[in-house]
């Protein structure tokens, strides 16, 4: 019985601890604790537009088949033929813009040109 009385005693002490959360200083939230930036602030990351590009960047390319056509097709191409990877990480093909069949290719940066 006075393992019930504590108890009951040390419940009711915690709950007037906590105090009442109906009054206004509950409620002062004033957003998030860190503001969203206006612009990028990482200078690391290269945001630099891609699209008109006119010479390739050789390099390491990240690129699946899939990615790199459908890099091409964003750029207005279609009818992609199958693409292949150079030596110098370049995807290379044949696709047709305006009814002309042109060689394409896309670089690791996802530019795409047409030869």
């Amino acid at each position: 019985m006075m393992r019930i009385l504590l108890s009951a005693a040390a419940a009711a002490t915690l709950l007037a601890a906590c105090g009442d959360k109906s009054s206004t200083e509950a409620d002062r939230t004033e957003g998030p604790a860190v503001s969203a930036s206006e612009a990028p602030r990482n200078e690391a990351v290269d945001t630099t537009p891609t699209t008109g590009e006119t010479t390739q960047t050789p390099g390491a390319n990240s690129f699946t088949e899939a990615q790199a056509r459908g890099a091409i097709e964003s750029a207005g191409y279609a009818e992609v033929s199958a693409l292949t990877q150079n030596e110098q990480g370049l995807w290379q093909g044949t696709a047709k813009k305006g009814g002309a069949q042109k060689a394409v290719s896309v670089d690791y940066k996802g530019a795409v040109t047409a030869q």
